[in-house]
């Protein structure tokens, strides 16, 4: 890696500040889920609230039936996936999920999995 780029790098992220973002994405969880008492969280959206709250766009939807061609995933993994992804907008602050939450999402899929893209 060349110098140059070492010191043009980004600053990481300090850990008050991950937090912080945490936290607003539990809030946000906490005020979407609010009709649902003791567990307001992505990981327990049934199919309705998966249609409802975690739509993913054209190009979401492309990726993730691409991974399914290649990983040969299962209807539960898509599920998995689209509440991940939605918990990654809700990390980024996003309204909406895209195809860069999918991507991310597929991601970890895949190292769960023990595969590398």
């Amino acid at each position: 890696m060349p110098v140059q780029l070492l010191h043009n790098r980004k600053a990481e992220e300090s850990s008050k500040d991950i937090q912080q973002r945490v936290e607003q994405a539990r809030a946000v969880q906490c005020a979407r889920y609010h009709y649902r008492p003791g567990c307001p969280f992505n990981s327990v959206m049934n199919g309705e609230e998966l249609r409802q709250f975690a739509q993913l766009d054209k190009e979401g939807q492309e990726m993730l039936q691409l991974a399914f061609e290649t990983l040969g995933l299962s209807a539960r993994a898509y599920d998995r996936i689209v509440k991940v992804a939605r918990t990654i907008a809700d990390l980024d602050g996003a309204s909406r999920v895209d195809a860069a939450h999918v991507a991310e999402a597929i991601r970890y899929r895949a190292l769960d999995r023990g595969l590398l893209f």
